[in-house]
Order: structure tokens, then sequence, then C-alpha cells
């Protein structure tokens, strides 16, 4: 779950960078509530005004989502990550190796984000400090078409857990890569999946400048 590729614009508005965490939070928390486009536009002009800024952080969300997995250099990055956890999952039926590749591009975007810009988490959970669990919770069962009960004690733990810390190691990213496999139902990775974590970090790094400068320029703020 990538955060601060979304959020990294949006730290002096709170309410909107914790909007851009909603998706995969709620990917966590219960995976049938999800935030739509249609569905938010319909809604939105019912909210208060820093609800609104929620559902912007929401919009953005999706908006970046939809720049980056059609973007040439992310389905390149992807691609290869996957080619090389594939040669470690050579069965033609394993489903880890496409969706490792997409995932651990996204996880070491937001270990690049960090290292470019030094002190950015600690801002980062700064910012999610200031915003109401209850309020994003609130705001989030009037966006989506399912509600959840359980997202505003999960915003509580994420805080103070400090996940994103972990994707700048190896073996602690292979910890919560093999949290999200059991999520997904998925068969736990092993260590030998650190060498090609290793390879994965630097292919990011050295081209985590030319993504992140492209989908800046083409962000929209998501107006509604």
């Amino acid at each position: 779950m990538n955060y601060l590729s979304h959020a990294y614009q949006f730290l002096d508005s709170p309410r909107m960078a914790a909007g851009t965490a909603i998706p995969d939070w709620l990917s966590v928390v219960d995976r049938r509530v999800r935030v739509r486009r249609r569905r938010t536009d319909k809604v939105f002009r019912f909210l208060l005004p820093q609800e609104q800024e929620i559902a912007r952080g929401a919009l953005q969300h999706l908006e970046d989502d939809h720049w980056f997995h059609t973007s040439p250099l992310f389905l390149q990055l992807e691609a290869r990550v996957a080619s090389w956890f594939r040669g470690l999952m050579p069965h033609a039926l394993d489903h880890r190796p496409g969706f490792l590749g997409h995932i651990v591009v996204e996880l070491l975007l937001d270990d690049a984000i960090a290292e470019r810009t030094p002190g950015i988490l600690d801002a980062y959970y700064d910012v999610l400090r200031r915003v109401c669990p209850e309020e994003i919770q609130r705001v989030v069962n009037q966006l989506c078409v399912r509600t959840t009960n359980r997202l505003a004690q999960f915003i509580e733990r994420f805080v103070e857990a400090r996940v994103l810390y972990d994707y700048a190691d190896d073996q602690r990213l292979l910890l919560r890569l093999n949290q999200v496999l059991q999520r997904v139902r998925l068969d736990e990775i092993d260590r030998s999946s650190v060498a090609v974590l290793a390879r994965a970090r630097e292919l990011v790094r050295h081209s985590a400048a030319d993504l992140l400068d492209q989908s800046g320029g083409s962000r929209s703020t998501a107006e509604t």
C-alpha cells in the first residue's frame, strides 16, 4: 500500500492528505467498501467544506492510480520486477509474481520519496495525527454504497504502527509483503525474495525522479 506517492504534495492540507489514504485503508479494513468517482460526484455537494477536503483526497488517489498504472515507465518497472519474482516462482499458475511486481514498485516508490525528502515520514504521520479518525469514517460512509464501522480504529492503529518506515529495509519489507499476501490469500514468500527486493529497490530508486516528476505535472487535485 503506497501512501506518500499520493499525499506528498498535500501535506499542508491534513484532511486531503488523509483522504488520499482512504482507498488503501479500505483495502485492509474491508475490501467490499470502495470509493467510486461517480458516487462521490453525486454526494459531494452535500458534504461540509471540511468533509469535501477528505473527499478530494480520496478522488486524488483514484486520479493518481489511473495515471500511474497506465504510465509506460511504471508498467516497465512493474514488468521487470515481476520477471525477477517469476524466476523464483516459475509455476505458470502462480499469481504472486505479477501481484508482487505491482505492489513492490509502489511501496519502493514511497521509500524513494522518503529518501529524496528527509523528514517527510515524520511530517506525514504528524499530519495524520491532526485529523479525526471518526470524521474520516463518517465521510467514507457517505461516499461509499457500503459502510464500515472499523475504519476509525484502524486509522489509529495505522498511525501508531508507522509502517512506512519498514519500507526502507529489505527484511522488514518482506514481512510487510507477507502480511499483504495473507490478506489476499496468496502464499507467503521466503527469504530468497530479499535479493529481488534489493534489486528492485535500486531500480525504483533510479527511476523514481522521472516517474514522480511526470506524475506531479499531471495531477489534477481532483476538483469536483
